[in-house]
């Protein structure tokens, strides 16, 4: 026991309550600070060139942070409104406040609740805006949740444009490790990898470990590959895996992929 005028040792679980709680203050604050940025660029005072950068910034912070501080519910709402600014352009669509608005809400929501009352949240996720891709006014849009774990890129972009030309709700992951927190937390109707992944965990890892999770592994996957039909690699995956090779007829083989999986 500590004689007076000696300090006290500090526990482990104070420290980590106290940087929990300034997480909590400053996300306060930088969502605060969106919250009235947003409301000026309605009313035309700010420009919406400031506004999606702002934005960006907000939700690649707090990505991090949240799942660090044990609010992964918010750093995946962070994930999904990051995703969504990519398909943002100026002039705004009349939508894209309403939307921005309801990101906001939600994180402020989450981060004000319990997060251990807050882990399942596929429901409060998948009801979020999705990314607005292309005219879309033609096509019946399904409840189908895709997510699709590939880099940037134009092959990302091309897969992503036929999946919603298909009709289906799609979220671009480029992070493995992120997917796997994100599939547990979203559980999507679909999950696609590209079987070649940076970092630690490639997409062949990827798809065979949520298949043998049990909370995963009743989610359709399929993965998209370059590889030589004949790769070692291939044959690690369970075989109610569909295989979609980059080909010329990758349109057809994703059909046939998605018609397997009972998703057509």
């Amino acid at each position: 026991m500590p004689t007076p005028g000696e300090n006290r040792p500090v526990a482990s679980g104070e420290v980590a309550d106290q940087l929990r709680q300034e997480f909590l203050d400053e996300s306060a604050e930088v969502l605060q600070g969106l919250d009235l940025l947003l409301d000026a660029g309605r009313n035309g005072h700010r420009g919406e060139d400031e506004i999606v950068p702002a934005f960006r910034r907000a939700a690649l912070t707090l990505r991090g942070q949240a799942a660090n501080n044990g609010y992964g519910a918010v750093s995946t709402i962070a994930h999904r409104l990051d995703d969504y600014l990519r398909s943002v352009s100026s002039p705004f669509l009349p939508r894209v406040w309403d939307d921005l608005q309801r990101f906001l809400d939600t994180a402020q929501n989450l981060l004000a609740a319990d997060p251990e009352a807050s882990r399942d949240v596929s429901g409060l996720v998948r009801g979020l805006p999705h990314a607005l891709g292309f005219d879309l006014k033609d096509i019946q849009i399904r409840n189908v949740e895709v997510m699709l774990v590939m880099m940037p890129g134009a092959q990302t972009h091309f897969v992503e444009r036929e999946l919603q030309e298909c009709g289906y709700r799609v979220s671009v992951v480029s992070d493995t490790i992120m997917a796997l927190a994100m599939a547990v937390q979203i559980k999507p109707d679909l999950i696609i990898v590209s079987a070649v992944m940076a970092g630690g965990l490639d997409g062949i890892d990827l798809a065979i470990g949520l298949s043998a999770m049990p909370s995963t592994r009743n989610i359709p996957m399929a993965v998209i590959t370059s590889l030589d039909p004949g790769d070692e690699r291939l044959n690690l995956l369970p075989k109610a895996v569909p295989i979609v090779h980059k080909s010329p007829s990758f349109g057809d083989d994703l059909f046939a992929a998605l018609d397997r999986l009972f998703l057509i």
